[in-house]
């Protein structure tokens, strides 16, 4: 029986491991520490998600000039990824790539790519932040000040894919 065809509506259309920093609007350095390292002396796939993280919220607080923990409405991450493609290791800086796939009107989804020293990256993630209200929970508009910042992270190529 012959493969079926794609589904185009879901098919992954970013090519993962030919990325460049340069594909990316935000780039933001984080050190690599000696505890992220496991047994096997690379940085534990667990590390991967903590950083991509760190990355989206740090830079969420600086370029909105708010602190995004007091808005009403919080980003709640519902979804990531991460697809391995070469070691992180100690010691080390990592380099996090940042773009948008996608802004929505109460969700966002992030392009992610972390880079090591080699010019490909060694992971590319996906995450997706859905802003609720702080205590009902219930969906509500992406923050104005969230919404002003991430028009920085909007390319135009990333909305053609």
């Amino acid at each position: 029986m012959p493969d079926p065809p794609p589904d185009t509506a879901t098919r992954d259309v970013w090519d993962h491991r030919n990325l460049r920093r340069s594909d990316f609007p935000v780039l933001r350095d984080v050190p690599i520490r000696w505890a992220d390292v496991d047994v096997y002396g690379h940085v534990n796939n667990v590390v991967h998600y903590s950083i991509f993280d760190t990355a989206v919220n740090g830079w969420l607080i600086e370029a909105s000039g708010v602190d995004i923990r007091r808005l009403d409405a919080i980003g709640l991450v519902v979804e990531t990824s991460c697809r391995y493609h070469a070691e992180l290791e100690f010691p080390g800086t990592v380099t996090a790539g940042l773009a948008l796939e996608r802004l929505g009107t109460s969700s966002v989804v992030y392009r992610l790519a972390l880079f090591g020293e080699p010019a490909l990256p060694a992971a590319t993630g996906r995450f997706v932040h859905v802003y609720v209200h702080r205590t009902a929970r219930r969906p509500l508009r992406v923050p104005d000040e969230v919404r002003v910042a991430l028009t920085r992270l909007h390319r135009s190529a990333v909305d053609e894919r």
